[in-house]
């Protein structure tokens, strides 16, 4: 992708327990909080968000509504060639300050990705902070370590290219 990393993207990585993790992601982007806050409420809009190496499928796609509290969404990635599908529901509702989805399914033991929208002077604080655990104990662990990690870092970063693009008006969607 010929776009870099916004200036004022950040990403952070910690180990809460034996078996707990959490990314923080988070970036200014020089628009207003509900315009920001709108974008995220489309679930289709993750299509232009995330990598293509995912394989990422959206069921329904084109019926998709906006978000809203327990609202519910199925998915499939490609994790190393495999297709693995993924639910997540909808938490916390709070327009347009925040919302979180959760993986009722899906590749991970549990992951809880909180969506907040600060406003700033400058525009807005959009911040992604997921809390997730692998399955497999140790074996979870080392393939933390080894490749999770490192691929959580690659969607993180081309999303954040990707909102960055969307906010200056220049992402070509991948319809």
């Amino acid at each position: 992708m010929a776009s870099s990393l916004p200036s004022t993207f950040t990403l952070r990585f910690d180990r809460l327990d034996r078996a707990t993790h959490r990314l923080a992601a988070s970036q200014v982007l020089d628009l207003p909080r509900r315009q920001v806050f709108l974008f995220f409420e489309d679930p289709r809009n993750l299509f232009d968000i995330t990598p293509d190496w995912l394989n990422f499928v959206m069921k329904d796609r084109d019926e998709m509504t906006a978000v809203c509290e327990g609202a519910e969404f199925d998915y499939t990635i490609r994790w190393s060639g495999i297709p693995l599908p993924w639910k997540s529901r909808i938490t916390g509702y709070q327009p347009p300050e925040r919302f979180t989805d959760i993986q009722i399914t899906g590749p991970y033991r549990s992951w809880s990705h909180l969506h907040t929208f600060d406003v700033l002077s400058e525009g807005t604080l959009m911040t992604d902070t997921v809390t997730y655990q692998l399955p497999f104990g140790p074996l979870g662990n080392l393939l933390h370590v080894f490749t999770v990690r490192r691929q959580l870092e690659d969607i993180f970063r081309y999303r954040a290219m990707r909102i960055h693009e969307w906010a200056r008006g220049a992402m070509i969607t991948k319809d």
